[in-house]
């Protein structure tokens, strides 16, 4: 059972290293993608992958099993990741990256309302959500004057808190039986379907041309292959064994990956009332860990 506990925190560590860089390659593409392009090559590419990994099909028990499926489709792969690129397009990627980490109080305060033998949430985890919340409003305001509009930073919280929808989806699929790599391959398969309608809307191009571009190849494979089809199956895993509560607390480091990278890549400076802000984030979401047993 430890062992197992460990292969999970591996999971968990691995795919947040990954995931705190994907920031940075969506700003990149977002120079010649849409953020709803950005989105749908990634994933059709991951669906390949895993399809080619493991083809082996089985069939869902249960239509509420299949409506759980689809909601974690909307929730984990449409809506959270159109969220986040759009929210690529008005604000730093280093604001983006800190912003998401909030999803762990998200999760926290969702699996006390509807997971059955949560424990109730302490004077710790209340000031630790406040002292998050002052952090990302310092973030938002990232900026000379005050003057940074703040409709990038809302959206990636709106996206902090469907991936926490997301987890708690995850944890009850994990709980079906089925294979870590068929689930994710079905959650894909329904994000990939809800997307669709989309394409019409967002006005997408196929323009396959793009693709010769050696920087947007590698970075479109990096969030195929790295961040989607490997990375959702390692967390998928990690939730199925640590719990959705203790593998979002790994988001934490995802603003300190994303941060560095930032400034190493992309030349983003970050001003004080940023490196503030960012403090009192992550001190928030550790103080909100300390809940009394």
């Amino acid at each position: 059972m430890n062992n197992k506990r460990t292969l999970g925190h591996i999971a968990a560590f691995i795919t947040i290293l990954i995931w705190g860089t994907t920031f940075i390659s969506t700003k990149i593409l977002l120079n010649g993608f849409k953020p709803l392009e950005i989105l749908f090559f990634r994933f059709v590419i991951g669906f390949a992958v895993l399809e080619i990994i493991y083809p082996k099909r089985f069939n869902v028990k249960e239509i509420r099993q299949e409506m759980t499926f689809a909601a974690a489709g909307l929730c984990g792969i449409c809506l959270y990741y159109l969220l986040e690129n759009i929210a690529l397009t008005y604000t730093l990627a280093s604001n983006v990256g800190v912003i998401i980490s909030a999803a762990p109080l998200f999760t926290a305060i969702l699996a006390h309302i509807f997971v059955k033998g949560e424990e109730r949430l302490s004077i710790c985890f209340i000031f630790g959500f406040i002292t998050a919340m002052i952090g990302i409003c310092l973030i938002g305001f990232n900026g000379k004057n005050l003057e940074v509009k703040p409709v990038g930073d809302i959206l990636a919280l709106i996206a902090a808190f469907v991936w926490a929808c997301y987890s708690l989806l995850t944890k009850k699929i994990s709980g079906y039986g089925y294979n870590t790599i068929q689930t994710t391959r079905i959650i894909f398969m329904y994000g990939i379907i809800f997307m669709l309608p989309l394409l019409f809307i967002f006005d997408f191009e196929w323009n396959f041309v793009r693709f010769i571009n050696p920087v947007y190849f590698v970075n479109l494979l990096f969030l195929g292959l790295g961040a989607s089809a490997l990375c959702f199956v390692t967390w998928n895993y990690a939730v199925k064994i640590l719990g959705a509560v203790k593998t979002s607390a790994y988001i934490y480091a995802v603003p300190v990956i994303t941060i560095v990278t930032s400034v190493i890549v992309l030349n983003e400076k970050i001003r004080v009332m940023a490196i503030i802000g960012t403090a009192l984030t992550l001190i928030g979401l550790f103080i909100s860990e300390g809940r009394e047993k």
